[in-house]
């Protein structure tokens, strides 16, 4: 691996650590891309990479979006994101996460941690017994913010694929509107729920197919194989898996009018944006429609800190506004000919100081 600082992914980040811990066996990289609006907030990633290189550009590209999110979302803070890299039994022990947590706290509240791919709220809370800069944690009640961010996430990507249809479809319902749903986890299989109770057609697909299976069975939807389902002739082609799936050979497979979807990162390289307004299809920007979640456990964060409550209506208020912020990018990208990324990208750097 070259010097991550040459690396494409590299952004002028303000800290990027590497964490080792002999002891436990943990090896994570913490990535600071931006303070400017406030402490660095994002999820910590436990996964397998099968290349140390993988996981830096991980790291490096997940802290830059969190620093668009926070920013685009209104929050006041900045970006940052953690990977742990898991062995490839994916063994998880107490000892790693604890091991983590105090790397988190030596920072001294430039990091705040969250819940993300590999890691559970028990994982949180874990973390939680020795560093306070950690969100999401579980909550009591329906009526208080925090928690899984999963649902809220869901929230926000089915109010911005409605946004899309209108935009695009001219349609202001998503009644009888094909969407092809990649992933049918915590957030796509709450964005399908939300879909056919309002009536969408649906096909969906995940690597474990006995989950879409279950979740098709449920909602009345089809199921795709996940090699095929990029290719699903549909309205809107809805990506809440991992990210980097919008280079060439995957945008020329696409057979739908609109992207939008809650995965991060989705495209691979800059360029991949306008060759997906040059076929015509508009694209969500992923940090803007996927800012449910992180609303959500920043909000608790915050009141936690201030030892208030936190009402869960506030969260639900900032996640109406998503569409809105879609919306006025897409009128921008129309009148100036800008792809929608480029232009999200440009109001988001101009709110970081960039």
């Amino acid at each position: 691996m070259t010097a991550f600082w040459t690396e494409a992914d590299y952004d002028d980040h303000e800290l990027v650590q590497l964490v080792r811990d002999r002891k436990s066996g943990l090896t994570a990289i913490i990535a600071l891309h931006s303070t400017h609006l406030g402490p660095g907030a994002g999820g910590t990633r436990f996964w397998h990479y099968a290349e140390p290189a993988d996981a830096m550009r991980d790291a490096l590209r997940l802290s830059r979006g969190m620093s668009y999110k926070n920013a685009m979302a209104g929050l006041p803070m900045g970006g940052g994101k953690a990977v742990i890299l898991a062995g490839a039994d994916k063994t998880k022990t107490p000892e790693m996460l604890a091991a983590f947590a105090d790397a988190v706290e030596a920072l001294g509240g430039k990091y705040v941690t969250a819940e993300d791919v590999g890691i559970s709220e028990a994982d949180m809370a874990a973390v939680a017994q020795r560093t306070q800069y950690v969100s999401g944690l579980p909550v009591e009640g329906e009526d208080a913010a925090g928690g899984d961010p999963g649902p809220f996430t869901a929230l926000g990507i089915f109010l911005g694929i409605k946004a899309a249809v209108k935009h695009k479809l001219g349609k202001d319902s998503v009644e009888g509107v094909h969407v092809a749903i990649q992933g049918t986890g915590s957030v796509g299989g709450g964005v399908a729920r939300l879909l056919a109770r309002d009536g969408a057609k649906l096909t969906v697909s995940d690597i474990h197919m006995d989950r879409a299976e279950a979740l098709a069975t449920e909602i009345g939807a089809d199921t795709a194989a996940p090699d095929a389902i990029m290719s699903v002739a549909c309205d809107v082609f809805s990506p809440n898996a991992l990210g980097a799936i919008l280079d060439d050979a995957g945008i020329a497979r696409l057979d739908c009018m609109v992207v939008a979807g809650g995965a991060n990162n989705q495209l691979q390289r800059p360029e991949h944006g306008p060759m997906l307004a040059k076929r015509g299809i508009l694209y969500a920007p992923d940090y803007v429609i996927n800012a449910g979640g992180i609303i959500s456990v920043t909000l608790e964060y915050l009141c936690r800190n201030d030892k208030a409550p936190c009402d869960i209506n506030e969260v639900r208020k900032r996640i109406a506004l998503i569409p809105g912020r879609l919306e006025q990018i897409w009128q921008e990208s129309d009148s100036t000919g800008e792809s929608p990324d480029q232009v999200a990208d440009r109001m988001a750097q101009a709110l970081i100081g960039r």
